[in-house]
């Protein structure tokens, strides 16, 4: 006999790793998609400290992304989604849309993510888990 691996061994060891791979990929993708998140979690809060900012200078909140220093920017740092404002005055709205065929475009549960103040008070949707909280 020669030392060595049979096939039969080989064939469990590979079954077992494969068991352990799909047992790892969601928790893999559910982090992939958390990270992904952090970069639309990130331009809504400029957009927030941007929108307080214009508040304390202007009495009221901007209608437009273009009034805003810092936050001016229709698109996310790393492009994977699109910013959007609507409101102004005593309140507005801050949506992040993940990009049609995107990398975070798979990330439906928490789509689009939302901030919404109204004289000073936030309100982040659709859920703190989906703020990355």
């Amino acid at each position: 006999m020669r030392p060595g691996f049979t096939v039969v061994e080989l064939c469990v060891v590979l079954a077992v790793a494969g068991l352990l791979a799909a047992a790892a990929w969601p928790s893999f993708h559910a982090q992939l998609q958390r990270g992904r998140r952090a970069d639309a979690v990130a331009a809504l809060l400029r957009v927030q400290q941007a929108q307080e900012s214009h508040r304390a200078h202007h009495g009221l909140y901007a209608a437009q992304l273009q009034a805003l220093r810092g936050a001016a920017a229709a698109r996310s740092d790393q492009g994977l989604y699109d910013i959007e404002l609507s409101g102004g005055g005593a309140g507005y709205e801050a949506r992040a849309m993940a990009r049609a065929g995107g990398a975070a475009a798979s990330d439906t549960r928490c789509a689009p993510l939302r901030l919404r103040v109204h004289e000073g008070i936030a309100d982040f949707a659709p859920s703190a888990a989906c703020w990355n909280h």
